[in-house]
């Protein structure tokens, strides 16, 4: 029996009816997807949770068409020379550059901020200030200064009268799916740089900032470097839908996602699915240990300067040892309550279980006015956690917000973060270095330091352009 004669189509679903998921349990359709789902529409069953995830025709088309654009381009890339690349970026950076071309941008963020704001949403990383702009600018023109490396020999191996070399070549069609922020273009263009290309999604927020920079600086730059219109793709949809339709299209080569935890996860479930390689950046958050007899003055500056504003490497959790409790605490306090002052707002602090101390009793009978997303709330300064929620990122707004526990000593606070954390970020502020030894062996993180965390960041620390330097779910660089 052929594949023909096994299959038909799914052209309509019903309340109740079981769907199968990952060959043991089964899922039920729920009565507003039986009554949205229509002929030509996708279903997309998720194996670890059962979620069933609906893909409309007309998404799912859009899709296929820019992701059917971005193979064709990646036929051509192959035969364009690097210095056209190069152009691309050189080209791209100066119309970001440029106040008269970057006028409909500026004017198209200042709507998605106005009407993210109405929403009561985070415009921490939706607004297009102008340091994001000059970063935006500057990783364009470091891309356009790596070296490339397509076709160069990695290795060679010489046998009697012949020869075996393996060269770099791209990997083909990546795709993007990014939270809201209008700087993932000078990320998701990287891909070029290596010969690959690129169709991605970016959160509905910045959905009309991305279109204004496709326009106005984008497809001009690939214009005028000769490059196919179709090597850097935007999915023009606010739709989730898209993202799902995207992560499953089996023409990719790699599909990449950034952004909230539960969200990522969902998109790499649909991504191995389709047997497309992942490389996940869900939840953040940095941890920060004090190790013993650690500088005072070196710790707090450690605290102070991981708390400058709210992105994945931002201190999330502080270790303390209770033997250092007394001579820490106020210090770590001080830290967090001057970085809130300089964003003229107040801490929130939230306690593990079994870590109390003098020290913090007077946050718990105090309020604290706390700027988040959808206005300012009057909470508790500080409030008790379960242990088991130690892994919590907090996505604050102005109000610097930090997890606080006490440990015995360095190895417990290694064994929480291996087991509670994300294992993005983490730091030992320790001048013992047997003790920062024994703690590189035993963490289980890509990005270990010995200051403060904001470090973890391929511009500011590597001095190469952003891409996404760890495909931190699993704790490893690539």
């Amino acid at each position: 029996m052929s594949a023909g004669d096994r299959l038909e189509p799914l052209d309509r679903l019903e309340e109740g009816m079981p769907i199968v998921v990952g060959g043991d349990r089964i899922a039920r359709v729920p009565a507003d997807l039986a009554a949205a789902f229509r002929s030509g529409d996708r279903l997309v069953v998720v194996p670890h949770d059962g979620a069933l995830l609906h893909v409309p025709a007309a998404e799912a088309a859009l899709v296929g068409a820019t992701v059917s654009r971005a193979v064709e381009a990646f036929g051509v890339l192959g035969t364009v020379p690097d210095a056209a690349i190069t152009a691309f970026y050189t080209a791209f950076a100066d119309r970001l550059a440029d106040d008269e071309a970057f006028g409909p941008v500026a004017d198209a963020n200042a709507r998605d901020v106005e009407e993210a704001r109405a929403r009561g949403r985070s415009t921490t990383r939706l607004v297009l200030s102008p340091k994001m702009r000059d970063d935006m600018v500057a990783g364009l023109r470091g891309w356009a200064a790596v070296p490339s490396g397509r076709d160069a020999v990695v290795e060679r191996i010489d046998h009697d009268g012949w020869t075996v070399e393996q060269r770099r070549s791209g990997l083909g069609v990546v795709g993007f799916v990014f939270e809201g922020r209008p700087n993932v273009f000078a990320d998701a263009a990287g891909v070029l740089r290596s010969g690959n290309t690129v169709v991605f999604r970016i959160g509905s927020d910045a959905l009309g900032t991305a279109r204004a920079i496709v326009d106005a600086a984008l497809q001009p730059a690939l214009r005028d470097a000769g490059l196919p219109a179709g090597a850097v793709g935007l999915v023009d949809s606010p739709s989730r839908a898209a993202g799902w339709a995207l992560f499953g299209d089996e023409r990719l080569a790699l599909a990449v996602a950034r952004g909230s935890g539960d969200a990522v996860a969902q998109l790499g479930a649909v991504a191995r699915q389709a047997g497309v390689p992942v490389s996940l950046h869900g939840t953040g958050g940095a941890w920060l240990v004090a190790g013993g007899g650690v500088d005072v003055d070196r710790f707090a500056a450690a605290v102070y300067h991981s708390l400058d504003r709210k992105v994945c490497n931002t201190l999330n959790v502080c270790c303390v040892r209770r033997a250092d409790a007394d001579r820490l605490l106020p210090v770590f306090l001080d830290a967090l309550e001057r970085a809130a002052a300089k964003r003229g707002a107040s801490a929130r602090l939230h306690v593990a279980t079994g870590s109390a101390h003098p020290a913090l009793e007077p946050w718990f009978t105090r309020r604290a006015t706390v700027v988040r997303a959808d206005g300012s709330h009057d909470e508790p300064a500080a409030d008790l956690l379960d242990l088991e929620a130690l892994g919590t990122e907090w996505e604050w707004e102005e109000s610097p917000e930090v997890s606080l526990v006490l440990v015995d000593d360095v190895a417990e606070a290694t064994a929480l973060f291996n087991r509670l954390s994300p294992r993005l970020v983490v730091s030992l502020v320790s001048d013992d270095e047997a003790e920062q030894q024994q703690f590189w062996a035993a963490v289980d993180s890509p990005f270990v330091g010995n200051g403060f965390t904001r470090w973890v960041d391929g511009q500011y620390a590597l001095g190469r352009p952003e891409l996404g330097l760890s495909n931190w779910e699993n704790g490893r660089l690539f």
